[in-house]
């Protein structure tokens, strides 16, 4: 099976593509975490201040999953704020990509790099200036690669909106706070973790195989549609 590497493969959207596709792909986890998934090789790593761990074999695709939701006024947010999810989103992923960028290319076939951003970029929301700054990022950088990388590595972006995780569990905490964030998309529900893994799937995948530079909605509709 060919190798994919899953940066933050170890909670949330991560554990779930492992859980999901473990027997689909050779799957290496990277994170700060232990890891709490079978079936996987992992390494315990902060890609922002340790040498990321050294893979000899191509690889066919990475996923890039770490990420922020610092929410809140524009007039509360410090420039450390801005700093810390630019390098959490886009400094890390540059790390990791810059780090495995021969892999990727060594892989006999078309590469796939999965990154991901939010609704916030492409829909402005209020108390999300930095984490859309930072995921604003991640788009260019998206489109930017997979123009310099093409034809050997497609690079894809997904733009999700809330996901049932860990890191979107204080904006869910009560039945309100949840019926709340559902009634704010067409669908009338939040995400889940397993949809995220699935697209990630996807974009990994032959199925995805003319698809490159692309930034892939997956929120209930949210960005494309209102309902009356």
């Amino acid at each position: 099976m060919s190798k994919v590497v899953v940066i933050g493969g170890t909670s949330g959207i991560g554990k779930s593509f492992v859980e999901t596709y473990h027997s689909s792909y050779s799957i290496q986890t990277i994170s700060r975490s232990e890891n709490s998934v079978k079936f996987v090789e992992h390494s315990v790593c902060d890609v922002l201040e340790n040498t990321l761990p050294q893979i000899d074999d191509p690889i066919q695709g990475i996923v890039y999953l770490p990420g922020s939701i610092a929410l809140k006024p524009f007039k509360s947010l410090k420039t450390e704020h801005f700093i810390s999810d630019f390098q959490i989103n886009v400094i890390g992923a540059v790390n990791v990509l810059k780090a495995y960028e021969s892999n990727l290319k060594a892989y006999d076939g078309v590469s796939s790099v999965v990154l991901f951003s939010t609704v916030a970029v492409q829909k402005g929301m209020a108390f999300h200036a930095s984490i859309a700054s930072a995921k604003g990022a991640i788009e260019g950088l998206t489109r930017s690669l997979a123009a310099e990388w093409s034809p050997q590595v497609r690079v894809n972006c997904i733009a999700p909106s809330i996901v049932d995780t860990p890191l979107a569990s204080r904006l869910l905490r009560t039945d309100k706070q949840r019926e709340a964030s559902a009634a704010r998309h067409p669908l009338q529900r939040i995400g889940t973790a397993y949809e995220m893994a699935h697209t990630i799937d996807f974009l990994l995948s032959d199925k995805s195989s003319w698809m490159t530079g692309q930034v892939i909605s997956v929120d209930g509709g949210m960005s494309a549609i209102q309902k009356i």
